[in-house]
């Protein structure tokens, strides 16, 4: 393509080149009074029913993670957990929250020894940390919210009441966790119909899911956490021989944080810090600095190859020092200077893929679902909720419909790694909200879902939309790579066989996916901010089944 198409990337319009875009067949959706994008229609519409009635982005961001709950049930939910950025227009300020959840306090690594475990289980309850969700739901409602947990509870209720029709990438995750819900009666009577999935378009009610709302809407945080639905919780552990208990649910608080930061080509970008990988993005972002991206076609072997050396060292760096803070020190200033990333930047050899990658060492100085909302305010959330894998750990307690998430399967049973199981603890996480910004204002609020693709994402749209001016529906739209590990690389089928074979010729180790529905490459949502007409400008993965919705 040799057209030229005006991009809003920088202060005043600028027509690029299309001959580096991938041509995307779907419009960006534009409004000025407000936006919500995330993975699943129904879920956008209840968001966007509240910004109508006059919520803010808060307001609808709550509602649209909500209804997610009901309509996306094996990635997201009240068993699981939570991280948000919230940008408040008012006062140009921009607040993180980490709402994710922490290890039962009989948890132990002597424990998990004791009861056999040489590496951390990915499915069962002894993969099970708190769910810290509904506490970051709660937590960002009464702080910056102007709606009841009620209102916002009322389309998630509706929907699970009167059913929905099962989408089709969801309806096809779905079936893929047959043998897991099998494996839990009451996730099997919960979720699956006389022991298969929904088909696709047939209407799925999820009634103990709506009590539970129901009871959240009337009793508020306390119920889930000190109440009825906290004693269901702990009961369900004991059954099935788990270790959490009320205390555990009792003590459970999210956490207001600062986030982290680094400016790529003058764009600040921010991302959550650890016990999230956000740091990852940042760390190959000023690796990737470094470079003449521009001066490369765009997913081109010289670029891919880049990308994928720098995502190898910044991975490398998260396994030694991603952890809870409270329980370690994280070297955040000194891993995000540029004279760090130049250091790494060293080890790149353009010529020839690494094998093995160790982490560095900074100078130290002084299945997941994402949403994006943007209100006619100029507020915004970049909001994200998972139960980490598909249904979690596998275990739905009784009569509520939660599915309990299995995020405590990336603990180490390591002794003396800092992401080793301890009690109280959080875990390593994969699920991380970003923002972007231009001269201190809002330019993009946006994520990709998807475990270990998110950063890798991250990296990979932004550098879209600044190095190759796309518009936010073609940034999502362009086809990915996701690194694995070792030389280990997966493509998806829009990046050509030629380029995959020079990529293999530089020790590249190209991974086949054989699954047209895979979601190995992640789901993207953004919603960008025209920096001189501040209309909003939102884009949506044709890789989930949702979209993108304005308010008039």
């Amino acid at each position: 393509m040799n057209e030229s198409y005006k991009v809003y990337t920088e202060s005043n319009e600028r027509s690029v080149n299309l001959k580096h875009s991938f041509p995307s067949r779907r419009s960006a959706v534009m409004s000025k009074n407000g936006i919500v994008a995330t993975s699943q229609p129904l879920a956008a519409q209840a968001g966007v029913s509240i910004l109508l009635q006059g919520g803010n982005a808060i307001d609808a961001a709550i509602a649209t993670a909500a209804a997610l709950n009901v309509v996306e049930p094996m990635s997201t939910g009240l068993g699981g957990d939570a991280f948000a950025l919230v940008y408040l227009s008012k006062s140009n300020e921009l607040k993180a929250l980490n709402a994710s959840g922490r290890a039962p306090y009989a948890a132990s690594l002597e424990t998990f020894r004791n009861i056999g475990y040489q590496e951390m289980p990915e499915m069962g309850i002894h993969a099970v940390t708190i769910p810290g969700a509904l506490d970051g739901w709660c937590s960002l409602l009464d702080k910056y919210g102007t709606m009841s947990l009620a209102q916002v509870l009322a389309p998630a209720i509706e929907l699970a009441e009167n059913g929905f029709p099962v989408t089709e990438i969801i309806g096809h995750s779905w079936k893929k966790s047959i043998a897991k819900l099998q494996s839990n009666a009451s996730a099997a009577r919960t979720y699956l119909i006389d022991g298969r999935a929904p088909e696709l378009g047939e209407i799925f009610k999820q009634p103990d899911l709506a009590r539970t709302f129901k009871r959240i809407a009337m009793g508020g945080h306390d119920v889930f956490y000190k109440g009825e639905i906290a004693e269901a919780i702990a009961a369900c552990s004991q059954e099935n021989g788990g270790l959490i208990t009320m205390r555990d649910l009792n003590a459970h608080t999210s956490t207001w944080v600062t986030p982290i930061s680094t400016n790529y080509r003058g764009y600040d970008v921010y991302e959550c810090p650890p016990n999230g990988q956000g740091l990852v993005a940042l760390l190959a972002l000023n690796i990737l600095e470094g470079y003449d991206l521009q001066s490369l076609r765009h997913n081109s072997p010289d670029y891919l190859h880049l990308l994928i050396e720098a995502m190898k060292l910044a991975f490398a760096d998260a396994d030694k020092y991603v952890a809870d803070p409270d329980f370690v020190d994280i070297p955040l200033e000194g891993l995000l200077s540029k004279s760090y990333a130049e250091q790494r930047r060293r080890l790149i050899d353009t010529n020839k893929a690494r094998q093995t990658v160790e982490a560095g060492i900074p100078d130290i100085e002084g299945d997941t679902v994402y949403l994006a909302v943007t209100d006619k305010e100029g507020n915004s959330v970049s909001f994200i909720n998972s139960l980490y894998n598909g249904f979690g750990s596998g275990i739905v307690v009784e009569g509520t419909g939660i599915c309990l998430q299995n995020r405590g399967s990336l603990f180490s049973l390591e002794a003396g790694h800092p992401n080793c199981i301890e009690p109280h603890k959080r875990p390593y996480h994969t699920i991380i909200p970003a923002m972007v910004f231009k001269d201190s204002n809002l330019f993009l609020t946006f994520g990709v879902m998807g475990g270990f693709m998110q950063p890798q994402g991250h990296v990979q749209v932004l550098l879209n939309i600044v190095d190759f001016s796309m518009d936010v529906q073609t940034a999502l739209d362009a086809p990915r790579f996701r690194y694995i590990q070792g030389s280990g690389c997966a493509f998806e089928p829009g990046i050509p066989s030629s380029v995959l074979q020079e990529l293999t010729n530089r020790g590249h180790r190209v991974v086949e996916l054989d699954d047209p529905y895979s979601q190995e490459f992640g789901g993207g949502q953004a919603i960008m901010v025209h920096p001189s007409a501040k209309t909003l400008i939102a884009g949506s993965d044709p890789r989930k089944d949702g979209c993108a919705i304005g308010v008039w």
